[in-house]
């Protein structure tokens, strides 16, 4: 990608390089093409538009959106849903993070071709990003949606949805800030509905404390429907963030 992307004219292959320990990823790099419209938006826009997750600086989100409330997206495949989102919600800034440079390409074309200002498009991985670049309060969402279900028993450790990533989440978000996950796997809901309902750092958006109907503004995805698809139930969990963190949840190294 180096050969692509030359004198940093878009997303950088290893951003945080070796700075960081490899810890178990809770995404697997997909490879796919990228085409020749996703590399040149990516060329043209990517300086304004984009940010390379490299740890080694401190990022302010709403001084990326002039103010604006700031959600963090993680994970937006092709990026379709986050641009329909993105335009329903101009009031709202979107900080998008992926690893997967033909969809981060796609997100740019689709905020330029439709004259989204509020799309900023983060290069790597999110938990470095929220670990070691955002400060603590900054953020006014964060989504989830569909995450690696990683199905075999094996692989449950690396899955995003855990406690520590619940820890680290709840520091970064502002009070009252709503957590937002969704996936067509049934046990990975049980297991997202189980921790945060565990998790004192957040409360159910739900009176019966269970799953809650999936919002308007999240539009259908890919991955749903694929999912639906399949015959898939898909389950929406929206956990708000506590006025007050409890002393024991960590604070994140910084």
């Amino acid at each position: 990608m180096s050969r692509m992307f030359p004198n940093g004219t878009g997303p950088a292959a290893d951003p945080a390089g070796s700075h960081f320990e490899r810890r178990i990823r809770s995404f697997q790099p997909r490879r796919s093409r990228v085409t020749a419209g996703q590399a040149d938006a990516l060329r043209r826009k990517w300086a304004a538009w984009g940010l390379d997750v490299d740890g080694q600086r401190s990022v302010d989100p709403a001084a990326l959106f002039g103010g604006l409330p700031v959600v963090l997206e993680i994970g937006f495949g092709m990026g379709e849903a986050t641009a329909q989102m993105a335009a329903a919600d101009p009031g709202t800034g979107i900080l998008a993070v992926d690893v997967h440079t033909p969809g981060q390409g796609n997100l740019i074309r689709l905020a330029e071709r439709n004259g989204l200002s509020n799309i900023r498009v983060a290069n790597g991985d999110a938990i470095i990003l929220l670990r070691e670049m955002l400060p603590a309060a900054s953020l006014d969402g964060l989504r989830v949606y569909f995450p690696d279900p990683w199905p075999k028993t094996r692989h449950h450790k690396r899955r995003l949805i855990q406690p520590e990533f619940l820890d680290l989440a709840a520091r970064r978000l502002r009070p009252g800030a709503v957590l937002h996950c969704a996936t067509d796997w049934e046990p990975y809901a049980e297991q997202m509905l189980e921790l945060l309902t565990a998790h004192p750092a957040y409360e159910n958006t739900q009176e019966d404390g269970g799953y809650a109907p999936r919002p308007a503004q999240r539009p259908l995805t890919r991955f749903e429907g694929q999912g639906l698809d399949k015959g898939h139930t898909v389950h929406d969990v929206l956990f708000r963030r506590a006025a007050h963190l409890p002393a024991s949840t960590p604070t994140p190294a910084a």
